[in-house]
């Protein structure tokens, strides 16, 4: 797997952009007829703009629900998330839907593609679900697919045609269509061959370094280590670590 030096200058980051701040976030569930269950516990975190980061944790840590909540597919029981200085709270459902389809995309370690589209059709969805888009979308589909390196000769064709390696690329593509300020991959070479998976790895390495995009993978694999430039650990529902403290 390649490997990138950890080198974070703490000074540097008073320039950069905060895409997410989170404030005293917690997460409680309740289960019928029981006593809430706690799994995250006043969260302080900010991801800033072109961060390449790992939220690394074992199961049970907490750090679906820290991503589900980044991602606005749930909401904190307590504390304040601000996206891009927006105040994630007080957001409407619509609201929520347009953050996740314009500002925010997601991978999936099952990839969630469509069998019944087309590869290129699977990545020009999110563009179908903006309302406001309006620029010209072979341009941008094109132009994820080429960025997610998956060859042109596949684009036509269905995702069952496709590797397991391929059908990320998809996913990664379709992530990228929509332009987005943050890329939350959830163990994106969890059901991948290392070989595979290093390949996946190395594709979201260039999109941080060649086009900026602030990344972010939830994964228990501590192999990431080597390749992000930041990790934060988190077990039960604490930050334990975050190597933005190291200087």
């Amino acid at each position: 797997m390649v490997s990138i030096a950890l080198q974070i200058n703490m000074n540097d980051l008073s320039h950069k952009n905060k895409v997410v701040c989170l404030e005293n976030i917690s997460k409680n569930y309740e289960l019928s007829g029981g006593d809430p269950v706690p799994v995250l516990h006043n969260i302080n975190l900010n991801i800033y703009d072109g961060d390449f980061m790992a939220i690394l944790g074992p199961s049970g840590s907490g750090k679906s629900t820290l991503m589900n909540i980044i991602g606005g597919l749930d909401t904190a029981t307590s504390g304040t998330y601000l996206f891009n200085n927006k105040n994630v709270n007080h957001m409407s459902a619509e609201e929520l839907a347009e953050l996740r389809s314009k500002d925010i995309s997601f991978i999936f370690q099952s990839f969630h593609l469509l069998p019944s589209k087309t590869n290129y059709q699977n990545v020009m969805l999110p563009l179908l679900y903006q309302r406001q888009f309006s620029g010209d979308t072979d341009a941008y589909v094109k132009e994820a697919l080429k960025t997610a390196s998956l060859e042109e000769k596949h684009w036509h064709k269905y995702p069952n045609q496709l590797s397991g390696g391929q059908r990320q690329r998809v996913a990664i593509a379709r992530a990228l269509v929509a332009k987005p300020s943050l890329l939350l991959a959830d163990e994106p070479t969890g059901n991948l061959d290392s070989k595979t998976g290093d390949n996946i790895i190395e594709a979201l390495v260039a999109l941080n370094k060649n086009y900026g995009t602030t990344i972010v993978i939830v994964t228990h694999d501590e192999t990431l280590t080597e390749v992000v430039k930041r990790v934060v650990k988190i077990s039960d529902g604490v930050i334990k670590e975050d190597s933005h403290d190291i200087i």
